[in-house]
């Protein structure tokens, strides 16, 4: 009768089977933490309103010099690179006293709410430290400059707008425009690698924070 051998349990095996449920790794939650980073501060948000409107405001590419679409292009791409500016200086907090979740923007000062529905939440706040911790530094400065580059590189290198505006363009400026986004995404990646954001702001989804809302409201 043949031996079967049976393999060695590592730590890993031996919790799934005394839990039933899979334990994970440390380094799964690092590349989890790493995405959901990407995903807060590449302005997707942005690059899709672009490329849903910029093929009716250049007019496929066929606009004249000094026309309307430029204009209308000129304004969405500015009024769209303003957007993930805007959006890189937002964060969140949860009022202790009400479990809310309090939108603002981030000043030098400290942080400017959003939502405050009267004067009494002013003042009930305002003898807190945590408004003053979230303040502008220079890593959101960083976070925002390459934010807004993404953006404008993704933007520029649309073939409808290339052709509204670089129409005579040479073969080194397109080439140029051709492969710019590529090196621009990865660079920017790797500085959002580098140096992660802590900010929770507008457009971020945050489950432990959801949670920790909704149990407050229980409360």
């Amino acid at each position: 009768m043949a031996n079967h051998i049976i393999p060695p349990i590592n730590n890993d095996d031996s919790r799934i089977a005394a839990t039933g449920t899979a334990v994970p790794m440390p380094t799964t939650n690092k590349v989890m933490s790493s995405v959901a980073n990407h995903a807060q501060l590449l302005p997707t948000g942005t690059v899709l309103t672009d490329q849903t409107l910029s093929p009716s405001f250049t007019n496929h590419g066929k606009c004249e010099t000094f026309s309307s679409n430029q204009w209308l292009t000129t304004a969405l791409v500015i009024v769209l690179a303003y957007a993930c500016i805007f959006f890189s200086f937002t964060d969140s907090v949860i009022g202790h006293h009400d479990g809310k979740l309090y939108y603002g923007v981030a000043t030098p000062d400290g942080f400017n709410v959003f939502n405050f529905s009267d004067e009494d939440e002013k003042r009930e706040w305002a003898g807190l430290d945590e408004f003053r911790r979230l303040w502008l530094r220079l890593l959101d400065f960083v976070h925002t400059f390459f934010t807004a580059v993404v953006f404008l590189t993704v933007a520029f290198s649309d073939v409808g707008l290339q052709n509204c505006f670089f129409r005579d363009a040479g073969r080194n400026t397109r080439e140029l425009l051709k492969n710019l986004p590529l090196g621009m995404a990865f660079l920017s990646s790797s500085m959002f690698i580098i140096f992660p954001t802590k900010r929770k702001g507008i457009g971020f989804n945050d489950p432990t924070q959801q949670k920790v809302v909704h149990s407050l409201n229980k409360v």
